[in-house]
């Protein structure tokens, strides 16, 4: 596949945070409101999530939606679940403690590395973000872009290897990478803008979750702790 194949376009006007009335995220009227409170009650908010913002989103996303539907019934279980095409969906603290550590707000351009279903996106753009996102696996990214408009979540997501990021629409306030490289792809950290932040998954059999801070003399690394992702394939495989 070609670095960049295929624009599969965006679902319209940006999302309203994720605590206004009538956003995307509160509109997909569903029977599972009561998993998703007790999901953010004893899943995020026990192991340390704190942003009110962000467990409001977590509450509000359909997370169902984003799981082929034999999975649906595991959708709020404390475990990631597989979404074909050896990939996988994150298990939901770890969703919300990387968009926590992102610290993003209403009206920031987020970059995410790894669309997979579209949950992660959903969750950024219920916090009011302008979100791009980039999938190296075609069909995933038709799937989550046909997912993330059916659900009225205006995210742009394109087909592709997200290992040079989204130059067009750099630089970034916020990346958010959901696969693991062995290395930090340089590309990334220079479409951060100034006091951007860059959130990823980094090395081969043991991981860690790390956060880059871009400062005016350069780039703060903070390791925060132990995680297992998928590998990020295409370019990124060939730093190893």
């Amino acid at each position: 596949m070609a670095a960049w194949a295929l624009l599969l376009g965006c679902a319209g006007k940006r999302a309203a945070p994720a605590e206004a009335n009538g956003t995307a995220a509160s509109a997909a009227t569903d029977d599972r409101g009561e998993a998703r409170r007790t999901m953010v009650t004893e899943q995020i908010e026990a192991r340390g999530v704190s942003d009110p913002r962000v467990l409001e989103a977590m509450r509000k996303v359909p997370r169902h939606e984003f799981v082929p539907r034999e999975q649906r019934p595991y959708a709020y279980a404390d475990h990631p679940l597989p979404i074909g095409h050896d990939q996988t969906i994150s298990q939901p603290y770890i969703v919300a403690a990387m968009t926590e550590l992102a610290q993003v707000g209403p009206g920031m351009r987020v970059l995410e590395v790894g669309t997979g279903s579209g949950y992660q996106a959903a969750v950024l753009a219920a916090l009011g973000a302008e979100v791009y996102s980039v999938e190296i696996v075609e069909p995933l990214a038709v799937s989550a872009a046909a997912t993330l408009q059916r659900l009225g979540y205006p995210v742009t997501v394109r087909a592709g290897d997200g290992y040079q990021g989204w130059p067009e629409h750099a630089p970034f306030d916020a990346i958010i990478v959901t696969a693991a490289p062995p290395r930090i792809p340089a590309p990334l950290e220079q479409q951060l803008k100034p006091g951007g932040r860059l959130v990823i998954p980094v090395g081969d059999w043991y991981q860690e979750l790390v956060v880059l801070t871009k400062r005016g003399d350069g780039l703060e690394r903070r390791s925060i702790f132990p995680v297992r992702f998928v590998p990020m394939t295409g370019e990124a495989q060939k730093e190893k």
